[in-house]
């Protein structure tokens, strides 16, 4: 399987996130590419090809235009006030504040932001760029022929939406190429989204779409971070709706993989039903028994599982890697999706 990469992803490392009502090191780091990118070179997946540019306009097509150029702009900008650390917001607009988008710097980072675990750097807007154009690449590949591509983002895109960022995620990268597929003439495309923690931002995307499906297997919002999406009555609204285009599988905290599994199968079928010509997932590997930051009980082995049962569809697929915080067996549970796959064509 075909790997993208860019090395620009290390321009991206914050320096703390508030964690427990304390700043402490960013779990998101440089080094969780370097464990995957080691593995797939350890197993010899295949290739490894750095990403084309592929310029804004396809971001501009998921994105809105106003939260881009924030996101371009807002470092200089913390600079000239005289900050010499990591942009965090420090207040969020919320009930009953009006809704309006602030001129200020600092209102924009919190009117742009869903947490505060999410710190914008002097090479935020060149990583985020990079990971978008690794996405695109993979989607280039599949319209080329190929049958399946692993972009290896970072950082992250799945809490990305439309006008914020949050989770660790600034342009969501799946939904990017999602709809770098569509714009390339299929007709249909599911993006599943397999990581521990809601997928709140490609939902907000695709929400009212009846092109794209989006599915996500993940943590209760009653008690599991995004909190505000996530629940299983989300069904999408106008075209989404009618169509049947929005599924969330919300599963409790400690769920072992029996039970991870039927869902799984659930959202399978789905996907069958949809008729989806192309298949975007949304690797998390967060699912994994020894995340510090999730609570489901996959184990190593369960990784080659997911990735035979998605080659089961027989769909052109792009892997977007998302998260995954146990750092050591990071690259490990990645590439175990990714060969099980592999071995499943």
């Amino acid at each position: 399987m075909l790997t993208v990469y860019s090395d620009l992803h290390r321009l991206q490392h914050g320096q703390s996130e508030l964690m427990a009502g304390t700043l402490k090191p960013c779990l998101e780091t440089p080094s969780r590419a370097d464990m995957v990118l080691d593995a797939v070179r350890r197993r010899e997946l295949g290739d490894i090809v750095h990403p084309r540019r592929h310029g804004v306009e396809p971001i501009l097509r998921v994105h809105d235009a106003g939260y881009v150029d924030f996101l371009q702009t807002a470092w200089p900008r913390w600079l000239a006030l005289g900050h010499d650390c990591d942009a965090l917001p420090k207040m969020w607009q919320i009930r009953r504040m009006r809704e309006a988008v602030p001129e200020h710097v600092e209102g924009q980072l919190c009117y742009y932001s869903m947490d505060c675990g999410t710190p914008i750097t002097a090479g935020t807007w060149q990583a985020a760029e990079a990971a978008a154009d690794t996405a695109l690449t993979g989607a280039d590949r599949l319209i080329g022929g190929e049958r399946a591509v692993f972009a290896l983002c970072r950082p992250p895109g799945h809490h990305a939406a439309r006008d914020y960022c949050g989770g660790y995620c600034f342009l969501n990268n799946a939904a990017i190429a999602a709809q770098a597929l569509r714009d390339h003439g299929m007709r249909k495309v599911a993006v599943l989204d397999v990581d521990y923690h809601h997928g709140n931002g490609t939902q907000d995307i695709f929400y009212r779409r009846g092109d794209v499906l989006f599915l996500s297997i993940h943590g209760d919002p009653r008690t599991e971070y995004p909190f505000f999406l996530g629940h299983a009555d989300e069904k999408g609204e106008g075209e989404g709706e009618g169509l049947g285009c929005n599924f969330n599988f919300p599963l409790p905290a400690g769920s072992c993989v029996s039970t991870w599994f039927v869902a799984l199968d659930c959202a399978l079928l789905q996907i069958a039903r949809f008729g989806a010509e192309a298949l975007v997932v949304s690797l998390g590997v967060d699912t994994y028994l020894g995340d510090p930051i999730a609570r489901f009980r996959l184990d190593s082995p369960d990784f080659v599982t997911l990735g035979a049962r998605l080659a089961g569809l027989r769909l052109l697929t792009l892997f977007c890697l998302e998260g995954g915080y146990a750092v050591e067996p990071l690259g490990t549970n990645v590439v175990n999706v990714l060969a099980g796959f592999e071995a499943r064509l």
